[in-house]
């Protein structure tokens, strides 16, 4: 595929992504919290998360490793970082969380199987064949260390909230409570917002159109998902902080 074709096809994507943004905001995904019949058969929450984000890496591993470009110490790490996240996110936090009994749609588990082959696709193919070699000078460069410090930050601040939603029910729980501390002072979903500034520092670092494309997706997803849980804590707890806001402290 052409340099051009292939900027074409992530522009294209990213329109995608602002188009949907509407629908999400209407419509909110049928899983965890709002899960609700009407949308097919259904799957075991854990094994649907397992396997709609294992596609991500795999298909991101496929297009780098076989790409045809020069495979520099920026670029490893590039691919450590985002294997690592998905190591995490399909494998570990899968097995971690109390989700017994529940279940998800299988429509939900294809649709997202979708787009994360789509997104290992881009960012794989992109960094692997069409970004060329990064020098390792690229270690010193402003976007590379301000990407990294937005990065860690965002890391942090998902893997924190994470496990402090995990800890909030035993094993064989499944009810809500209201979390409070840390982050969830200021935002419904501190997990959210975290993950949105990790791949927001990865598109900087990269500084590429296909790691953009990412960030602008995680954003499309997760604000309108975050939303949709603020309403819910809103209308299911009375005694609700009035003053957090859903995902972006002070703001929304």
């Amino acid at each position: 595929m052409s340099f051009s074709n292939f900027n074409m096809l992530v522009w294209i994507w990213i329109g995608l992504a602002l188009v949907v943004v509407p629908i999400q905001l209407r419509f909110t995904a049928p899983y965890g919290r709002h899960t609700r019949r009407g949308w097919g058969p259904l799957i075991d929450n854990r094994l649907g998360w397992i396997l709609m984000e294992l596609v991500s890496p795999l298909v991101f591993a496929y297009f780098f490793l076989t790409g045809s470009a020069v495979k520099t110490l920026p670029m490893w790490v590039f691919f450590g970082i985002w294997m690592a996240h998905y190591l995490n996110r399909s494998i570990i936090f899968p097995l971690r969380i109390h989700t017994a009994g529940k279940k998800m749609p299988l429509s939900i588990v294809f649709s997202a199987a979708w787009f994360n082959i789509v997104n290992g696709f881009v960012n794989g193919y992109g960094l692997g064949t069409i970004a060329g070699s990064y020098p390792e000078s690229w270690f010193s460069e402003p976007q590379f260390l301000l990407g990294a410090g937005l990065m860690l930050a965002g890391v942090v601040i998902n893997i924190r909230s994470d496990n402090y939603l995990i800890r909030l029910r035993q094993p064989g729980e499944t009810k809500y409570v209201i979390p409070r501390g840390g982050w969830f002072e200021r935002v419904s979903c501190p997990n959210h917002l975290g993950e949105i500034i990790e791949w927001s520092g990865f598109a900087v670092m990269c500084w590429s159109l296909p790691a953009l494309s990412f960030a602008i997706w995680t954003a499309a997803n997760l604000i309108p998902r975050a939303l949709a849980h603020h309403r819910w804590y809103r209308e299911h707890f009375a005694d609700y902080p009035t003053h957090r806001k859903a995902v972006i402290p002070g703001i929304l």
